[in-house]
C-alpha cells in the first residue's frame, strides 16, 4: 500500500494530542508529525503500520486512534 497517497485520501484533518512518556513529561505531538514519522520509517515497520492501517480502514475504525498509539511509541523512544 501507498502510505503517502493513504493518508492523502483519507483527509485526517489536524489532530493534537498532550500525552506522557514513560518518566512523566508531557508532549504535544500532532496526526501530521506521526504521518511523517510513519512515511520516514524503515521498511519493515512502515509494512507492519500499513498492514495495521488496512485492517483499520476495512472495519471502518479510527485511523488517528491508531496514530496516537503510534505518537505513544515515538516520545518512548
Amino acid at each position: 500500500m501507498n502510505l503517502k497517497r493513504f493518508f492523502e485520501e483519507k483527509d485526517l484533518g489536524f489532530v493534537e494530542w498532550e500525552l506522557k512518556d514513560d518518566q512523566g513529561n508531557k508532549h504535544i505531538i500532532s496526526n501530521e508529525v506521526v504521518i511523517e514519522a510513519v512515511l520516514n520509517a524503515p521498511k519493515i515497520e512502515r509494512e507492519g503500520i500499513s498492514n495495521k492501517l488496512l485492517v483499520i480502514d476495512f472495519k471502518n475504525g479510527d485511523v488517528n486512534d491508531y496514530l496516537k498509539h503510534l505518537a505513544g511509541a515515538l516520545i518512548n523512544r
